[in-house]
């Protein structure tokens, strides 16, 4: 049995044709008569609709349960949880403070476990980022400069591009950079390029990609992170130094003057509502080919 965990838990080949299942027209209904648990600790506007959506597309009828609901290691132990969900379900999906619960869940190899985020992962985000490169570029090798924190999104876009054969630019200030153990699990991969200023690291780029500068959960270090983020705002100064067909791309909820300035949230080279819409798409893909490994 298969899990998603982290992107890397995936082949290239296999991302390749986790992307082609996300563009077939007519997908097959694999889960007809059976359901999907989605267990939300945090809670998400794009990864419940697009996960829910994707779930009905297939056939399936999706049961969203809030964190409170469980009470994961708080009411039941996440092994207990799990082995009762996975008597009602043909996979669960899981979005999490700590990534050890999905962890701990697909250790039981009960069905198919998704992480829908983790403190460390946001493979989900990471499929359909690849999914809006290939779309609008044509190919997957390209280099994706990430001006901001490098958290969950970060780390799980840097693998991707890597294991696609993209380079990876990081724009950060100095502790907001990846740690040693990820540098070094992405290294593996894909070598790290990292920038002090924000503009070495959008310079050629095809991809320009931001995140929030205060994720869920960060909220008290938010007026500290203000200043130690100050000069990295995307604007359309620094988009002029990418590639000429670059893109914009940010998995939301943007900061708009943060961040990344509202002119690039809403310029010409923004794909970020596509990219928003291919979360469902993605999921579809990976949905219908995680479930045939089973």
């Amino acid at each position: 049995m298969r899990h998603l965990l982290e992107i890397d838990d995936l082949t290239v080949d296999e991302v390749v044709e986790v992307l082609d299942r996300a563009e077939a027209a007519d997908p097959p209904k694999v889960l007809d008569g059976e359901g999907m648990a989605l267990v939300f600790e945090k809670p998400s506007a794009r990864t419940r609709n697009s996960m829910e959506m994707a779930v009905v597309q297939l056939g399936g009828h999706p049961l969203t349960i809030r964190g409170e609901e469980v009470g994961l290691d708080v009411r039941e132990s996440v092994e207990d949880v799990t082995r009762t969900l996975a008597g009602y379900h043909a996979a669960i999906g899981a979005r999490v403070f700590r990534h050890d619960v999905v962890e701990r869940m697909a250790a039981l190899d009960r069905v198919p476990i998704v992480n829908l985020l983790s403190d460390a992962a946001h493979p989900m985000q990471a499929l359909a980022d690849l999914l809006t490169i290939r779309q609008e570029l044509g190919r997957l090798d390209v280099t994706v400069a990430y001006v901001g924190d490098a958290n969950n999104v970060a780390r799980s876009l840097a693998l991707a591009v890597g294991i696609v054969g993209g380079s990876f630019r990081l724009g950060a200030p100095p502790g907001y950079r990846f740690s040693d153990a990820d540098a070094d699990r992405i290294a593996a991969v894909t070598p790290i390029e990292v920038c002090d200023r924000p503009e070495d690291a959008v310079s050629g780029a095809q991809v320009v990609y931001s995140d929030v500068w205060t994720s869920m959960g960060q909220e008290a270090e938010a007026e500290h992170r203000l200043r130690a983020f100050e000069g990295y705002t995307i604007d359309a100064a620094m988009m002029r130094g990418a590639a000429e067909d670059h893109i914009f791309l940010h998995c939301l909820p943007a900061h708009r003057g943060e961040e990344v300035a509202t002119e690039v949230v809403d310029g010409p080279r923004s794909r970020i509502w596509r990219q928003a819409e291919n979360r469902m798409h993605a999921a579809r893909g990976l949905l219908w080919w995680l479930l045939e490994q089973r």
